[in-house]
């Protein structure tokens, strides 16, 4: 029996339950024959009522506890409202919980992408595959006699990515979208952090795909619900779910430019016209934040709105303070409710402090009145300040070493940074290449680090960039001062010796600074780590937790020692005033 032969003859179930009609295994045509398989849960009125759906990998009979017990468990302990409410027995993997939205007057449909779970198929991620099943599957759900027409797609993670894709395709029953800590730029948001490969995707997919792959069969978990294994009813040998998958980390890494296999999964910004809600997060270095905010500022909808927040990645999307902000948004749009989201600032941010967030209402992103400041690097005395120093000079670092932190005086006064900063350097290096990895820091008066609990790890700076220097080469058009942006369609390597200028993006971020606290900028030749303990290990990730999450950049074939293992020197004086580009709150 084939993968088809065998999804074609798996029976859809129903049965009333929990105050919904639940659909188990809902069969969806795609246009080249495929079935794939979705879950919905709808009211038990017969009528027809708006729907949110999501389409991914994770399968949607493997529950949110069992996946992903260490996160979930987290959750549930510091945050009591998520689990308020509801039976949980519903909870899935970065969607939402039906227990919360059926209620009211959703039906919430769970597609397993194809591969992956109850859907048989070929896995190839974020591929234009996938991204017109994603479309069908929400044309599909707008024509079924249980719904009104209108369709809004919801989740976090890669359930919020693949939708800035499908967007792009403007299926016409697509109504709303609500992008909660997704990315959008399959280059320069996830594979290639300024040109440096990042090894995250080829961890996660042994650990978070293969595990859910279609054919994984009885080897595999079975549904709490339904009692079926969540990954189909067949038991495949290896060798026969090796060949129905891509060789995703080899994939990426073999496409070391911006290419036209990363163009091709990245969103078309001109064709993103729905209405969305863009949600960051400010401790997502590495994954979470860039295309939240890149998004909300190059899409073309015309209504369009912008929230961030902290905590790790999958928190808020469940708390009372995310399911309101959502409810309100889809109430407008998929509702038509006069609920006074028509009058909602465009941007609704949680300003960072160092023992608090608070909410504060924005009209645009950058804010406007930013006060753009430059703080210069000083060799002489490895500081930051606002004047242009005196001294003139190199410094020198190993380029896989732990580089150099430049630290500010004691603040005198509160100084907010929110927004995208930017770094400018002028390097040499002994070999014909170097990486930078820029670490925006924040000290206490006695030189304590302060970190947050970030989108994974629970030490996280206050922010990140990273610069390949043979990827130095600018796009002129659509490079700013606050956040410079890379062509990355050519290598320029370096001529061992020579001065080269580098401009680097630091990803968007918040803190409030108390005075007498010091801004740091470390410029180092490898991933940050924190120096204060393990952040431990998820049940989900290969590495420990050392302040960069899983998104860190040790590929030995992409970073050689021959190449990016000499030694690395900053250049100052004359014209040469390296500085770094902070966005400077002023009070509102």
């Amino acid at each position: 029996m084939t993968a088809a032969e065998a999804s074609a003859g798996m029976a859809m179930k129903s049965e009333t339950r929990d105050g919904m009609r639940i659909d188990w295994d809902v069969p969806i045509p795609m246009d080249d024959g495929l079935v794939l398989r979705a879950d919905v849960f709808r009211p038990i009125a017969d009528d027809r009522f708006p729907v949110l759906i999501t389409y991914g990998p994770y399968a949607k009979g493997l529950s949110f506890q069992e996946g992903y017990p260490s996160a979930w468990n987290r959750m549930a302990a510091e945050h009591p409202d998520v689990t308020a409410g509801s039976s949980n027995k519903y909870q899935n993997w970065e969607v939402v919980d039906p227990e919360k939205w059926v209620p009211d007057g959703y039906v919430c449909v769970r597609v397993d992408s194809r591969g992956c779970g109850h859907s048989p198929g070929y896995i190839d991620h974020f591929s234009p595959r996938e991204t017109r099943d994603f479309h069908d599957c929400i044309e599909w759900a707008g024509v079924q006699p249980w719904s009104s027409g209108k369709v809004g797609t919801s989740g976090v993670s890669y359930y919020g990515i693949n939708q800035w894709h499908v967007a792009s395709l403007q299926p016409p029953h697509l109504a709303a979208m609500c992008i909660w800590e997704g990315a959008a730029d399959w280059y320069r948001d996830m594979t290639h952090h300024g040109g440096i490969l990042s090894t995250f995707w080829a961890n996660w997919y042994d650990m978070q795909v293969k595990t859910v792959q279609y054919g994984t069969g009885d080897c595999g978990k079975r549904s709490a619900l339904t009692g079926d294994p969540v990954c189909g009813p067949e038991s495949l040998s290896p060798e026969d779910l090796a060949r129905r998958r891509c060789d995703f980390g080899d994939e990426i890494a073999a496409h070391p430019l911006d290419d036209a296999y990363h163009k091709a999964r990245s969103a078309a910004w001109s064709k993103v016209t729905v209405p969305f809600l863009s949600a960051a997060n400010w401790g997502g270095q590495g994954l979470h934040p860039r295309g939240n905010f890149e998004g909300f500022v190059r899409a073309a909808s015309e209504h369009k709105w912008l929230e961030a927040h902290g905590l790790e990645h999958w928190t808020h999307f469940y708390t009372d303070y995310g399911v309101a902000l959502q409810k309100r948004f889809f109430g407008h749009f998929l509702k038509g409710e006069r609920n006074g989201w028509e009058k909602q600032p465009r941007v609704q941010l949680q300003v960072r402090h160092i023992d608090r967030f608070e909410t504060r209402l924005e009209d645009e992103w950058p804010l406007a009145r930013t006060d753009w400041t430059r703080f210069y690097l000083d060799p002489a005395e490895t500081s930051l300040a606002t004047r242009v120093p005196a001294s003139e000079g190199s410094k020198t670092f190993d380029a896989l070493g732990e580089g150099i932190t430049f630290l500010s005086t004691p603040l005198a006064a509160t100084t907010e940074i929110t927004g995208p900063s930017a770094l400018k350097l002028y390097i040499s290096s002994t070999t014909s290449d170097a990486d930078i990895f820029a670490v925006l820091r924040v000290f206490s008066a006695d030189l304590k680090e302060i970190v947050f609990v970030g989108a994974i790890d629970p030490h996280t700076p206050i922010g990140q960039g990273w610069l390949r220097a043979s990827h130095r080469k600018l796009d002129a058009a659509m490079s700013r001062d606050w956040r410079p942006y890379h062509s990355h369609d050519e290598r320029q390597p370096l001529t061992p010796g020579d001065i080269v200028e580098l401009q680097i993006e630091i990803w968007p971020t918040s803190i409030v600074v108390p005075p007498g606290y010091r801004i740091a900028l470390t410029i180092r030749g490898k991933d940050y780590e924190y120096g204060g303990g393990s952040g431990g290990r998820l049940s989900n990730f290969k590495n420990e937790l050392r302040g960069c999450g899983p998104f860190l950049h040790d590929d030995p074939r992409d970073r050689p020692p021959e190449i990016f293992g000499g030694r690395t020197t900053l250049h100052f004086g004359g014209t040469r005033r390296p500085y770094l580009l902070l966005p400077v709150m002023p009070p509102k």
